[in-house]
């Protein structure tokens, strides 16, 4: 397997998989528009060997493609596969010993080996100035890392087995930062390099960080993979390399000897300044929040190192094939994670945390012939009480009966759900609670609510295949299209505040409820476009559950209390753009125009 990131990159040139960009090309704003238009078209990784104002290459849409990710690993990855599954099933080498010889032997390959106590001697020491500042979006507050391996020690149990590595955003410029002497370190709530930070703060020390950027590709998904417990990021970087991750310390920080770059530094405790915005993978950009402020020691760069980066925005986008790679590795780790858990699918289309789709058991009363959710609403809690899975807002739960169900035929699903879920009982909230950091449709930073859709049992009704009447010609509520069996989006006024859309919502669902039971349509989407979230799937369940609060935003048709739970006829869901959302990314058109010259032809991206 690769011992550094070019080895990958020559490889992938000689598949056809890689594509050299010879012309300077400028980090503001080109280089993203490049490489979103080569993603969108399934294309070739891009290396740029002439970015403007930097000595250093640049590669992008390395894993922009499932067969491609599973080719730059194809020699390693069913090894560890195996490893994953005997950390998932420790009894299965009792079971069938021969089968896991060669997880065993790839076992071998994987523990970090310590070097010499200096920096590698092809290394040398840069600034961040020397680097491919590259700003990704308009309005992003500067140039960002978006493919870096953030590594932490534990203060309390320093070495390297219990090191944490996470892909948190790094800003490299903008703001408030001093140039070359500080960085901003951006990361979310539920993730390990948190525990070492307080840990430290509580100690009043400061938090020693190792950024790491480039490597064999394998080093950078070990630092987004959800590992089982007791693997560590940096055995499983070991494992899916076939090579031992190679380390040294240098004044107290730890080094990568196979990172293309090393970035060394201390965050103290307290010390935060305003990081963003940053155009990012919900569609949106996040904006300027206070983060922890990282203060450079030194920088390395590897010699004729090359710099990897991604663009993130509405899925998909190249994380969605890190996700697809990573369901692959990982296979049934949920079902041992979670007894009674079959499936749960994070809905990549609604940028991942917003949306859960998830199959469980229903084993409960298996005596009685009434069927409800009883089991499902368990799971449902554990699902959301586990690691990052408990950012979601909105999770759909059911467990198959007569027919095989899968979360990623997502219409299917859903279908599946509605027509059986039962209105008056089937709908739970949890409010004040938390979500993802980058979502801005809850009442604050991290904060929102929650709510479980759980269906179980015999078919309760067929479901629209068109507009019903009842919801053609609502005054002020206009062009009703329907998105799949059983859900119709209808077009509503601007919303300005929450007091008026409450008096919105009231009239919309009184006219509805005038006008009789509509039993075939138990979900209506309330929006600013209704055919453009009519247009596809994908376009309705990135607005629908990016664009809502559940305790805010969902209403009801005949909705009431019944002993605290809520209930209604039909859920209306208001997915309208509210005042305190972030803005959505949009391309800056004459840098659009200018990358045109790129795909000419007879350029070298002419043939995409």
């Amino acid at each position: 397997m690769y011992r550094n990131l070019e080895e990958c990159i020559l490889d992938l040139e000689r598949d056809g998989q890689l594509v050299r960009i010879k012309e300077e090309v400028d980090p503001h704003l080109e280089m993203a528009a490049i490489h979103l238009k080569v993603f969108e078209a399934g294309g070739p990784a891009l290396l740029f060997e002439n970015v403007k104002g930097s000595k250093f290459k640049a590669v992008s849409n390395l894993f922009g493609t499932i067969d491609r990710s599973k080719f730059i690993f194809r020699k390693t990855l069913e090894a560890t596969q195996s490893v994953i599954a005997l950390r998932n099933d420790p009894m299965s080498p009792l079971k069938n010993p021969f089968k896991h010889i060669g997880a065993g032997l790839a076992a071998t390959k994987a523990l970090p080996i310590k070097k010499t106590s200096s920096i590698p001697a092809d290394f040398k020491e840069i600034q961040i100035s020397d680097l491919p500042l590259i700003h990704h979006w308009p309005d992003d507050g500067g140039a960002f890392v978006t493919l870096p391996q953030v590594y932490s020690e534990d203060p309390e149990k320093p070495g390297i087995m219990n090191a944490n590595l996470g892909m948190y955003r790094i800003q490299l410029s903008g703001n408030e930062y001093e140039m070359n002497k500080e960085i901003g370190l951006h990361y979310q709530i539920h993730r390990g390099i948190g525990v070492h930070q307080e840990k430290a703060n509580r100690l009043g020390i400061p938090l020693k960080v190792s950024i790491f950027i480039g490597g064999p590709p394998s080093h950078t998904l070990a630092a987004v993979m959800p590992l089982p417990e007791g693997l560590s990021e940096m055995t499983f970087a070991g494992l899916l390399a076939g090579r031992r991750f190679r380390y040294s310390y240098v004044d107290g920080y730890c080094i990568s000897h196979d990172a293309d770059f090393v970035i060394t530094g201390e965050v103290h405790p307290e010390e935060t300044k305003p990081e963003g915005p940053f155009g990012d993978h919900l569609g949106y950009y996040s904006l300027t929040h206070p983060f922890p402020v990282m203060r450079v020691h030194k920088v390395y760069a590897k010699n004729n190192s090359i710099w990897p980066f991604t663009v993130v925005g509405r899925p998909p986008q190249e994380d969605t094939a890190f996700g697809d790679l990573i369901h692959e590795l990982t296979g049934d780790a949920i079902k041992q994670d979670i007894p009674g858990v079959q499936e749960v699918h994070a809905v990549d289309a609604a940028g991942v945390h917003p949306l859960l789709f998830a199959i469980g058991s229903e084993r409960y009363t298996p005596y009685q012939k009434v069927k409800q959710p009883t089991e499902l609403l368990t799971l449902a809690n554990r699902i959301l009480g586990t690691g990052q899975l408990s950012l979601a807002k909105y999770l759909f739960i059911t467990a198959e009966e007569k027919q095989p169900l899968a979360t990623r035929r997502e219409e299917e699903f859903l279908t599946y759900i509605l027509e059986r879920i039962d209105l008056r009982r089937d709908i739970h909230f949890q409010t004040n609670t938390t979500i993802d950091t980058l979502d801005y449709s809850g009442t604050g930073l991290n904060t929102g609510s929650k709510v479980v859709f759980a269906a179980y049992g015999d078919k309760k009704r067929d479901l629209c295949k068109e507009v019903p009447n009842s919801l053609i010609d609502l005054q002020g509520f206009d062009q009703p299209h329907l998105v799949m069996p059983g859900i119709v989006a209808i077009q509503g006024p601007k919303f300005t505040t929450y007091d008026q859309a409450q008096q919105q919502l009231k009239k919309l669902s009184d006219a509805i409820s005038e006008r009789g039971a509509l039993p075939s349509c138990p979900m209506i989407i309330l929006c600013d476009e209704s055919q453009f979230v009519s247009e596809s799937t994908s376009n309705f369940l990135w607005v629908t559950f990016t664009r809502s609060n559940p305790s805010h935003d969902i209403y009801g048709v005949n909705s009431k209390y019944e002993f605290k739970h809520w209930a209604c006829d039909n859920v209306i869901i208001d997915a309208r753009t509210k005042p305190h959302h972030a803005p959505p990314l949009v391309p800056n058109a004459n840098v659009e125009k200018s990358i045109e010259r790129f795909f000419e032809k007879g350029a070298n991206l002419g043939h995409i």
